[in-house]
């Protein structure tokens, strides 16, 4: 390597150490020298507040099966024929061709990180270019979005530590990244990655999920919150049992799909009731039309009365690497990769809200950690009307309102001026309890948060109901923290 090559890459090495504690991000690119003289980007960071922003996190995950449940056991189909270098260049290089400077992260299962067969060894060395060109997060996932579920909290927590060092190893240069990611990851290992890991942002939590895929796990806020000890759904309530991990969703939804379990069957569409900005439930399910409709409707609740009510907006989508091909593996994917949908998506994105900020979920976890230093202040609200795709009726409006006390979502029929009825309140000062380890060969399923009424109704008592027939001190807790919700006439008030 040449002498003024050297000197120049040095240089980037030690402002990007300098800035990696901080709450970083891309405002532009400069030119550097990789380790074989030849030119890559690096980004030119500035610093960057929480609130007054738009955020889109994007993330992918590299995996053999389809869901690997353990070190050694896996459901699903093999996905290996439909991961190389391939798939993550035409993936990579679309969302670079899009959004030049977008950042997003790359999430290796434990199959993946040791596979030695030659597909995969390169798929790694081309992610790692990633990392060092476009300055993308490359981490761990264990058990593949549903390790609490088949694992033992001892177990993911070696899985963590030992996957961690691998991908460290992997990318070289001391590398480490800021987060996990994990689906849904227990109390006890969020705790672990904080105490123990120096990791304080994990995508530990699938908001709404239930009666999907491997696992369930509904009740927790929808936007970032610190955890409980007590259980990880649970926003902690104080500075005793308050674990310093952000817990980030998965994938941002449609409110009003996300109300019933698992999917609904409707004009001969599988509308499930993920349906957001996912590809599966839109792209691929519901055509590139469709689909980028539902995704801009989910999209603009959060980037438009979101971002008023919230003062920030936070979207974020996981796209597995298989997805680019998988349509060869799954007949019912009708040739459909989401490939296009996804381009006119970030476009639509790029040239209706031009300020919006595509970053690694790290960087988005820290941003959030250096404004909230504990749950008190957290109030978010959403108000979301139906996009008329599958089961988000369009004459129906939802409410949400999130804070660290309980979640609680309206709904009426705006056209008709229906009556407004609460379908979920989920108390979050009641003491919360997650199952016991699973047993090999006996996953535990269901590690929801339900208490008093939630939206799914999979329960007799999970009925909508006028606010007024909540309990008294219910109904005192709305009131402390939305006293314009009981008085007529304003905007605000349950109508």
């Amino acid at each position: 390597m040449k002498k003024k090559q050297l000197h120049l890459r040095f240089l980037v090495w030690g402002f990007l150490a300098l800035n990696l504690s901080g709450a970083w991000i891309v405002c532009g690119q400069t030119a550097a020298a990789d380790s074989d003289g030849n030119s890559s980007q690096l980004d030119r960071r500035e610093p960057l507040e929480l609130m007054g922003n738009r955020f889109l996190t994007f993330a992918s995950v590299v995996r053999v099966n389809q869901i690997e449940t353990t070190r050694t056991e896996s459901r699903g189909v093999d996905e290996s024929a439909v991961h190389s270098p391939r798939e993550a260049r035409i993936l990579r290089e679309a969302i670079e061709k899009v959004w030049p400077g977008a950042r997003m992260t790359w999430a290796f299962s434990w199959l993946a990180l040791q596979d030695q067969r030659q597909n995969y060894r390169e798929l790694r060395q081309l992610i790692v270019s990633y990392q060092k060109k476009y300055g993308d997060e490359i981490t761990f996932i264990p058990g593949a979005y549903f390790s609490p579920m088949y694992n033992a909290r001892e177990q993911t927590n070696r899985d963590l530590h030992e996957g961690l060092q691998m991908v460290s190893d992997m990318v070289g240069d001391g590398y480490r990244p800021q987060s996990v990611m994990g689906g849904f990851l227990s109390a006890d290992n969020l705790r672990y990655l904080a105490d123990q890991e120096d990791i304080h942002v994990a995508q530990g939590t699938i908001w709404s999920q239930y009666a999907v895929d491997n696992g369930d796990g509904d009740g927790s806020l929808v936007y970032p919150y610190y955890p409980s000890t007590e259980h990880f759904n649970k926003p902690a309530q104080g500075v005793s049992d308050q674990i310093d991990c952000v817990n980030l969703d998965g994938w941002t939804v449609d409110f009003l799909n996300a109300r019933y379990p698992g999917a609904r069957r409707i004009d001969g569409v599988n509308c499930g009731s993920r349906m957001g900005v996912g590809p599966i439930e839109t792209l691929i399910r519901l055509g590139t039309e469709q689909g980028v409709r539902q995704m801009l409707a989910t999209t603009s609740t959060h980037f438009d009365s979101g971002f008023k009510s919230n003062g920030f907006a936070w979207v974020t989508s996981i796209w597995e690497l298989s997805l680019v091909e998988a349509r060869k593996l799954w007949p019912g994917y009708q040739g459909r990769n989401g490939m296009e949908g996804l381009d006119i998506w970030l476009r639509e994105i790029r040239r209706r809200w031009p300020d919006a900020k595509a970053i690694t979920h790290g960087e988005f976890g820290m941003l959030w950690r250096d404004h909230f230093k504990s749950n008190d202040e957290l109030d978010y609200r959403f108000v979301h009307r139906g996009s008329g795709i599958c089961g988000s009726e369009p004459e129906l409006e939802i409410r949400w309102f999130m804070n660290k006390d309980f979640r609680m979502a309206t709904l009426r029929n705006w056209i008709e001026q229906t009556p407004e009825r609460v379908i979920d309140f989920t108390r979050y000062d009641l003491k919360a309890q997650e199952p016991a380890d699973p047993r090999p060969g006996h996953p535990i399923r269901n590690w929801s948060l339900m208490n008093r009424l939630n939206q799914k109704g999979t329960r007799p008592q999970d009925v909508p109901m006028e606010i007024e027939a909540l309990y008294p001190e219910e109904r005192e807790m709305i009131k402390k923290r939305y006293p314009v919700l009981f008085e007529k006439g304003h905007p605000l008030s349950i109508k």
